[in-house]
């Protein structure tokens, strides 16, 4: 029950946001009492927690999975821009920018693990770029690595809308991509700008 609750929880709070679900519409929707709610979770704060670690913990494991796959660096991190698009599609509000707004002491602790994995993250894609002949072999990874995740996190904290963060996101992935590429990682990284559906 404790697993259905927090999917019902995670939907809602994603399509209506964090402030505005309350326990009694997700006890409404699921058709269970609120005290059903309660004994799992004793308030609100706490259903937000866990679902948003959750979350944090699958966008993780799909990140990683993309990673293992054949694609080289660019098309990675267009895939992966792909992914939360195709995540977030349905939901108008920014999940990073409503858990900031509404709930920051969680949201700092998940920001926290953020860093932490995209800073891993980044430095494997550029490692794997520079092997490929994607990406210049005279950079400094740790600068283009705080330089990306700096544009990534201020874009997701600062932008409401979805449909913008993504917008944003591709713009950034793009400065990003021609500060570090070669002329065959330029190459690349136009190929897949021309692509209609990113």
């Amino acid at each position: 029950m404790k697993e259905k609750i927090m999917l019902k929880a995670n939907e809602m709070f994603l399509k209506l946001g964090f402030k505005s679900v309350t326990m009694d519409d997700i006890a409404g929707e699921m058709c269970i009492s609120k005290k059903t709610i309660y004994k799992y979770f004793c308030n609100k704060e706490l259903l937000v927690e866990e679902t948003t670690e959750r979350m944090h913990q699958e966008v993780n494991q799909k990140i990683n999975e993309l990673a293992l796959q054949n694609f080289n660096a660019i098309e990675e991190n267009f895939e992966i821009q792909k992914m939360f698009k195709e995540m977030f599609k349905s939901y108008d509000t920014s999940p990073v920018y409503q858990l900031k707004k509404h709930y920051p002491m969680i949201f700092m602790k998940i920001q926290e693990k953020s860093i932490e994995f995209c800073n891993s993250n980044f430095r494997n894609n550029i490692e794997k770029g520079i092997r490929e002949g994607l990406y210049r072999t005279d950079l400094d990874i740790k600068a283009a690595v705080d330089f990306y995740y700096t544009l990534i996190f201020y874009i997701n904290e600062n932008t409401i809308y979805e449909k913008d963060v993504h917008e944003m996101e591709i713009k950034a992935l793009e400065y990003h991509t021609r500060a570090i590429a070669t002329p065959k990682g330029v190459l690349e990284l136009e190929k897949h700008l021309q692509n209609p559906n990113i």
